[in-house]
């Protein structure tokens, strides 16, 4: 028997009209396609969309933006998410979630008043893109600079994890003869001297970085600013790793035999600002290896410039280069899961707060994550950066 769709409510058991009612949409939510020659990562893999949309959020996905992960767009179709042809219709979402900093076209394409989620890849993001962002009173949020409940960067803890383990991966290929290498096995075996990797940085990356190359028998020394990141990765790795302040002399006899460099000093949260010079640089053997990990901020090395992952290597100097802001992204499948395990819940507690505004007012961590907060500047060390005055987010909840 056939039931009237206008009489079809009035049969339901009210329990069910209630939960109905609570499931209808509440977040408009947008999942643009990446350009493929600089970005393959999503910020929400089909698994992340299923726990949005069950919560009665719209979520639309750009069709084909799953497939440098391997993911289909059936995928996140039978998670529940709306696929879109066009970039209108997923930029025309009240929050959007990117990977790689907005272009001016796709912030043109954006809602005044909406809210962009992105990596905060400064060497990839301009001036005029903030001006824009502040000109359509939209909100900023970076992924980088927001903070869990116990005060850590979730994202860049995992995405550190990642970048650790990858970085080493690159080195291997680049040392070998593939690449313009000298042919070494980063490692090393019976009967012959290991080879030497350098790490500039004791975060989670030089962390990681420095147990893989310990494993594969490599000779690791790791230099830091901080005495006491120095001391947890002696403690966590062992006698075994060198480990130094950053004084120039013994820097440079680092360098001078190393065969394999990785940076990966953060400036993003305002720690002293270090570069390997050039001249340096010309101290390095020929065919040495330079790993840039920290290039969209900068990069720890004078001799770095920001490439892509379809044109990641150069030389100079004769020591190779691999310079690229998203070295993860190589493994694009496992960070998007990662993040995804991070977004997906943030999304929730949005959904629950109401709004993004509400969102930030309610959470320090997520409120850290702002840059822009209705159309105005909110990070001192982005203004600096861009030259653009900033305001104190605190100020501004206070006139709400």
């Amino acid at each position: 028997m056939k039931i009237d769709p206008k009489t079809q409510h009035s049969l339901f058991p009210e329990e069910c009209l209630l939960r109905e009612i609570a499931r209808k949409p509440r977040l408009s939510i947008g999942l643009p396609k990446e350009n493929p020659d600089l970005e393959s990562r999503l910020a929400l893999t089909p698994e992340g969309v299923a726990i949005v949309t069950e919560e009665g959020h719209s979520v639309y996905v750009q069709r084909g933006a799953g497939e440098p992960m391997s993911y289909s767009d059936l995928h996140y179709s039978e998670a529940g998410a709306y696929l879109v042809d066009s970039d209108v219709e997923v930029y025309g979402a009240d929050l959007v979630l990117k990977i790689a900093p907005p272009t001016l076209m796709e912030l043109e394409l954006m809602h005044d008043k909406s809210t962009i989620f992105s990596m905060l890849q400064l060497s990839n993001f301009s001036a005029e893109c903030i001006t824009l962002i502040m000109k359509k009173k939209m909100t900023a949020i970076a992924y980088e600079l927001i903070k869990d409940e116990q005060k850590a960067f979730p994202v860049v803890s995992s995405v550190s994890e990642i970048e650790g383990s990858t970085a080493i991966t690159v080195a291997a290929e680049l040392m070998s003869n593939e690449h313009g290498g000298k042919g070494l096995l980063l490692g090393g075996i019976a009967g012959i001297s290991p080879t030497e990797v350098l790490i500039l940085g004791a975060g989670i990356t030089g962390t990681v970085a420095a147990r893989s190359a310990l494993a594969l028998g490599a000779q690791v020394k790791i230099f830091d600013h901080d005495i006491n990141k120095l001391r947890k990765i002696q403690h966590y790795l062992g006698q075994q790793v060198f480990t130094s302040v950053i004084h120039p002399a013994v820097l440079f006899k680092a360098l001078a035999s190393a065969d394999a460099v990785i940076g990966n000093l953060r400036y993003i949260n305002g720690s002293e600002r270090f570069m390997v010079s050039e001249d340096l640089v010309k101290t390095m053997k020929t065919g040495a290896v330079i790993i840039d990990l920290s290039v969209d901020q900068g990069g720890c090395f004078e001799t770095s410039k920001c490439r892509t992952l379809k044109n990641p290597i150069f030389i100079k100097h004769g020591v190779i280069h691999y310079c690229v802001p998203n070295i993860s992204a190589r493994v694009a499948r496992t960070t998007s899961m990662a993040l995804s395990n991070i977004f997906a819940p943030i999304l929730l507690k949005i959904g629950n707060s109401g709004s993004v505004k509400s969102a930030i007012t309610e959470s320090a961590g997520f409120r850290n994550g702002a840059y822009i907060y209705g159309g105005v500047l909110v990070n001192r060390l982005i203004g600096d950066y861009y030259g653009i005055n900033s305001n104190d987010i605190g100020l501004l909840l206070a006139g709400y």
